[in-house]
């Protein structure tokens, strides 16, 4: 769970969400990420995954090799990814996240693809991973940030009946109020990859 100052949240057993891969590095350097399978034993550098290269917005692209981590105690493995990409997609948090904001503001798939210049196919799988379980799993990892954050805000902002709107309302007030409140300069979608555990869309299946 992520409370006050975003640094690192995870997702099951194996993967590890970091706000940036520098501060990942960091962390295991100074012995201080630990296990998300045990809670207690202290992860080791292990290696490196796979290299990826991974579509940002304004056709650039970000490569990236995951570190690995491996637990002293348990010695479970954990993939360690930074927060501004999501586990095994080809585009970052920032393009998936503004496709589901467009969605959210009606826009329908095709109308999508071509504002952020994507397949159609793509865009339609992401949006039929937008189950009503899934939206409320995003909705609560907002709302325990924003909560930890600024309550009042949380009070203000107002459900217009548009699950997807409102949940991506309050992600975007938590980065708000992250950045505000720890002169943070990390991009708003980095936080919200971070606050849904790299999990902004439901895994498929």
């Amino acid at each position: 769970m992520v409370i006050g100052k975003a640094d690192v949240s995870w997702t099951g057993s194996t993967l590890i969400v970091a706000r940036t891969t520098e501060l990942a590095e960091q962390l295991l350097t100074d012995g201080e990420l630990r296990c998300p399978l045990c809670n207690t034993g202290q992860l080791v550098a292990w290696g490196y995954g796979r290299q990826r290269i991974v579509r940002d917005r304004d056709g650039t692209t970000v490569t990236l090799r995951p570190r690995r981590t491996r637990c002293r105690s348990c010695s479970s493995t954990h993939i360690v990814m930074p927060a501004a990409l999501q586990p095994r997609h080809a585009d970052t948090t920032a393009v998936i996240g503004t496709a589901l904001l467009h969605k959210a503001n009606g826009l329908g798939h095709r109308r999508i693809a071509t504002v952020i210049d994507r397949p159609v196919s793509t865009v339609r799988r992401w949006l039929r991973r937008l189950s009503p379980a899934h939206l409320e799993r995003i909705y609560q990892d907002g709302t325990r940030q924003l909560l930890a954050l600024d309550p009042d805000t949380f009070t203000a902002l107002r459900n217009t009946g548009n699950t997807l709107h409102h949940a991506l309302s309050i992600l975007s007030a938590a980065a708000y109020w992250d950045r505000h409140r720890y002169a943070l300069d990390d991009p708003p979608w980095t936080l919200i990859g971070l606050y849904t555990r790299g999990r902004l869309l439901a895994a498929p299946g």
